[in-house]
């Protein structure tokens, strides 16, 4: 696709740029699947849905901080319910989850498969919280993931 059709940013002409607001038909710059691949995207696009009408929010497009090079943020409040974060090839799901949300894990733990425990227990634990990143390659966690959303914090 050539700058000009597009009428893109420069930084959207190279490839995936969620911040794009070129209107023009050519334009592909949100096309997320030749960035993180098809099954990244469609994992992304079950648990956003999943989010978005069980928690009654939307996402927000993030700096992806050092290690990434973009995120996907949910709010409710003040307070991250979750985010996504992409880079060439990758999807994360980040989950941080305070004191009380790791006992409720702990005693839910046979709910979960053993890749996901293996994340949860390697993750560190800091002042405010167990940071869990876990990799999103496909759909085969995404039961996982809304236990442990669900477990984080009750739907509507």
């Amino acid at each position: 696709m050539e700058q000009n059709e597009c009428r893109c940013t420069a930084q959207c002409g190279f490839g995936f740029n969620p911040n794009c607001s070129c209107q023009h038909e050519m334009c592909q710059c949100t096309d997320m699947t030749p960035y993180i691949g098809a099954k990244r995207v469609e994992a992304f696009q079950t648990l956003d849905k999943y989010i978005t009408e069980a928690y009654q929010v939307t996402g927000t497009w993030v700096n992806g901080g050092k290690k990434w090079d973009y995120g996907y943020r949910y709010r409710i409040g003040s307070n991250t319910l979750g985010a996504f974060y992409m880079k060439k090839d990758q999807l994360g799901f980040l989950l941080i989850f305070g004191k009380d949300e790791r006992q409720k894990v702990e005693v839910a733990r046979e709910k979960f498969s053993a890749e996901v425990l293996e994340i949860y227990d390697t993750a560190k634990t800091y002042h405010d919280g167990k940071w869990v990143m876990f990799d999103i390659n496909d759909s085969s966690s995404l039961a996982d993931m809304k236990q442990l959303l669900t477990l984080k914090r009750k739907p509507k």
